[in-house]
């Protein structure tokens, strides 16, 4: 991301998110009232106006992987307030919405973010006139100059105390070191504590018409100044995770079935590049 710029990426997953909100059929694999609103006049509109196309199916494929993991952080979350856990940070945290409609009674919402993106969201806020929901902290963090665990416990997190981590759209975009150190950092948490994140398969490993779909997005992100860096096979991955037990591991088949069964339009999953994981300490 640009230094003292708010992240295109982000931009592009919210208006992802709320396009389902008006143009998939129900019922919604994501249902967030707020998704539009977030958005404002401008980016609102500018949903509004982009047809949904179905000769487009990579682009419907995004949006339905978008919405997908979304939901899978917002479950595993559940389950982790169902054993005690208090405490939710999202890690790049962009213009989620879910401190705005979180049902869980004392859990603590923690957004990490740099600050000019988190800066962005707040003025969208304001200027959308949604108030600063009970619960939630925002933990500015600039990578570059400043240490996550410092800045959290700063904003109030309780190191002592367990804590989910949703970790979605971050990590293709990590270097190894950076990727390894915030996983390091989540592996030391208490006991109970939690991640789910979202990870991209290697080109290489991709059938051809995969690897089409997967140049045309690098490209755009490329051109918004925020490159692809990270990849990982589920055997690559499954390495990276000696600190953690559980660890579900989902493709495009198993989300396909978890949520996308049934439906009466073409949103679900293609390919098997992207895939979620949620793991426990």
């Amino acid at each position: 991301m640009e230094h003292a710029k708010p992240s295109r990426t982000a931009l592009r997953v919210a208006m992802r998110r709320a396009a389902h909100q008006i143009y998939d059929a129900p019922p919604l694999v994501l249902d967030d009232p707020i998704a539009m609103q977030i958005l404002g006049d401008t980016y609102a509109e500018e949903v509004r106006r982009t047809p949904v196309r179905p000769d487009r199916p990579w682009s419907v494929a995004l949006r339905a992987f978008m919405v997908a993991r979304s939901r899978y952080a917002e479950d595993n979350l559940s389950r982790a307030v169902e054993h005690g856990v208090l405490q939710y940070v999202l890690l790049g945290a962009g213009l989620d919405t879910f401190a705005h409609r979180n049902p869980h009674p004392g859990l603590r919402v923690f957004e990490v973010d740099h600050p000019a993106t988190q800066e962005w969201k707040r003025e969208l806020l304001s200027a959308s006139s949604l108030g600063h929901p009970d619960g939630l902290t925002y933990a500015p963090v600039d990578f570059e100059r400043q240490g996550l665990r410092e800045e959290l416990q700063a904003a109030g997190f309780d190191s002592a105390a367990p804590a989910f981590f949703a970790w979605l759209g971050v990590v293709p975009y990590l270097t190894p070191a950076a990727f390894r150190s915030t996983l390091a950092f989540i592996a030391g948490c208490a006991r109970g504590s939690g991640v789910v994140l979202d990870y991209g398969q290697p080109r290489h490993v991709l059938p051809p018409l995969e690897r089409l779909a997967h140049d045309s997005l690098a490209s755009r992100v490329q051109l918004a100044g925020e490159p692809f860096r990270l990849f990982f096979t589920p055997q690559e991955i499954a390495r990276e995770l000696g600190g953690f037990h559980s660890v579900e591991d989902l493709g495009s088949t198993e989300l396909n079935a978890r949520y996308f069964t049934g439906r009466r339009d073409r949103l679900r999953l293609l390919g098997s590049s992207g895939r979620l994981l949620s793991a426990w300490v």
